[in-house]
């Protein structure tokens, strides 16, 4: 019979074992996500500044301050200045009719706001030139009151508000949902009104989700290609985007500049990512 002493010792030992290969499992995949991080992403991006600086830091300036990348810049940033606002509104909006209130129909909304995740961006794209183009009866309308869409600026952030409009409401809805009506209650029964229960109590309890939907829409709306490729026209100096002026660039074989263009998009992007790092770290404090 085994005394307790070489029983125990074998347990212990049977942990050790079981702890090591734990430890080696644990490493190994470890390792596999940082070669993986390592192959596609940081040395593509490597790679895009290598080539954007190939010619050296004075092509490299003169390429990012060129006209046509200007007011591809412009455009880009202007685009995004009128769709995250929007879409932050209509998410807040959104969210709250989902979470707070009961009616027939809830669910299939629920479903539509997801139509822009499971529908192609040129499909998008296709379907605001259905309705606005010229071959409208609407499109005729607008173009004989001398109202462009399409191929202009407004179809543009048009696009660019479908592809990007589910981001704030999902990061909203869950917690919301979570977070119940009790609050909100018994702000109203104490004699606040609609609008300062929403500003006092509602806000507060949301903000991290907030924003962290605002920088998610602004990172789609900064890097959508697809639907705004369409409804664009690829009009140089008008109707081009950053990506869309990549494009054309690294088509006219002028790969220096495209890449010097693309290192713009890879720092806004790096920007984002350093965003939605203290972001999550501010949730994370705030939920000790």
């Amino acid at each position: 019979m085994e005394s307790p002493v070489a029983s125990r010792v074998a347990r212990q030992a049977g942990i050790a074992r079981h702890n090591v290969k734990n430890t080696a499992i644990r490493l190994t995949l470890i390792a596999l996500v940082l070669l993986f991080l390592f192959f596609f992403l940081v040395i593509p991006l490597v790679a895009i500044f290598t080539e954007a600086f190939r010619q050296g830091a004075g092509f490299y300036f003169s390429s990012i301050t060129e006209p046509d990348a200007l007011s591809a810049i412009r455009l880009t940033l202007l685009v995004a200045l009128i769709a995250v606002p929007v879409n932050t509104i209509f998410g807040i909006l959104f969210a709250w009719v989902m979470t707070k209130y009961a009616f027939r129909g809830k669910s299939v909304l629920m479903t539509l706001i997801d139509l822009p995740f499971s529908v192609s961006p040129v499909i998008a794209g296709l379907i605001f030139i259905l309705i606005f183009g010229q071959h409208s009866s609407f499109g005729r309308w607008l173009m004989a009151h001398d109202i462009n869409i399409v191929f202009n600026v407004p179809g543009i952030v048009l696009a660019t508000l479908f592809v990007t409009f589910p981001f704030v409401s999902r990061e909203l809805i869950p917690l919301m949902q979570n977070q119940g009506t009790s609050a909100e209650e018994a702000s109203l029964t104490l004699g606040a009104s609609g609008w300062q229960t929403f500003l006092k109590v509602t806000l507060p309890n949301i903000k991290w989700a907030l924003f962290y939907g605002i920088i998610l829409c602004n990172a789609r709306a900064i890097g959508e290609f697809g639907a705004v490729s369409v409804v664009s026209g690829h009009i140089r100096g008008l109707t081009n985007t950053m990506p869309l002026q990549i494009e054309n660039l690294y088509n006219e074989y002028q790969f220096v500049a495209a890449f010097a263009l693309a290192s713009v998009m890879s720092l806004l992007a790096v920007l984002t990512m350093i965003l939605k790092v203290i972001l999550e770290n501010r949730v994370k404090q705030g939920s000790r």
